[in-house]
């Protein structure tokens, strides 16, 4: 890899696609890669700011709508202020989340929302990522996983194994539509397991 080049992962909560990002990233930069690891939302000081009104408080602090407009717009100051100037520059961008879980989080689960998901991602992001790799988890291994991090950004989590069942199936759903885009990763294995198809998909 020696082009820029715009990566993301994708998952249920607690599936491990930010250990994964991290792995990646930090294998392509001992590669002599220039790589930018980022994630969402946040990825940026505004992004940031949003996100911890997104991921933390009640279930119920916001509606799906809300949350919708909340992503996009923390979305967007990444995508100005980290994602383009980083491919601008020829790095590598890696991602952990970017807009497709937005498509599954509010578009599918939270809400009957995808048509606005879409109508928003064109007006005020209007960019893909070149390759979306989703690590696809059994959702109750997820669950504990990411309750037992007590990380306190755990907002989502709190909604229950019902929906996190619903975002696997949503995540599934979407590798089905954009299959020149996304691949799917079988995560009930061993870190390393799993890092051996990340770096194949990534480099290849």
């Amino acid at each position: 890899m020696t082009d820029a080049k715009f990566l993301s992962f994708e998952g249920i909560d607690g599936c491990g696609k930010s250990t994964q990002a991290k792995r990646l990233a930090a294998h392509l930069t001992t590669a002599g890669q220039e790589v930018i690891l980022t994630r969402e939302p946040g990825g940026s000081p505004g992004a940031e700011a949003i996100r911890s009104l997104l991921l933390t408080g009640a279930t119920d602090k916001w509606s799906a709508e809300t949350e919708l407009l909340l992503f996009t717009a923390a979305r967007r100051d990444h995508l100005e202020r980290t994602i383009t100037p980083a491919l601008s520059a020829g790095k590598i961008v890696v991602c952990d989340r970017f807009a497709d879980s937005t498509r599954v989080y509010q578009g599918a689960t939270r809400g009957d929302l995808r048509g606005k998901v879409d109508q928003l991602h064109r007006a005020m992001i209007g960019r893909e990522p070149d390759l979306t790799l989703i690590i696809d988890v059994d959702p109750e291994v997820a669950l504990a996983r990411g309750l037992a991090r007590n990380s306190g950004e755990d907002r989502f989590e709190d909604f229950g194994l019902p929906f996190q069942q619903k975002l696997r199936a949503g995540f599934l759903a979407l590798a089905a539509q954009y299959p020149q885009r996304c691949r799917i990763i079988d995560g009930n294995r061993t870190p390393e397991a799993i890092f051996t198809d990340v770096l194949s998909l990534a480099t290849s």
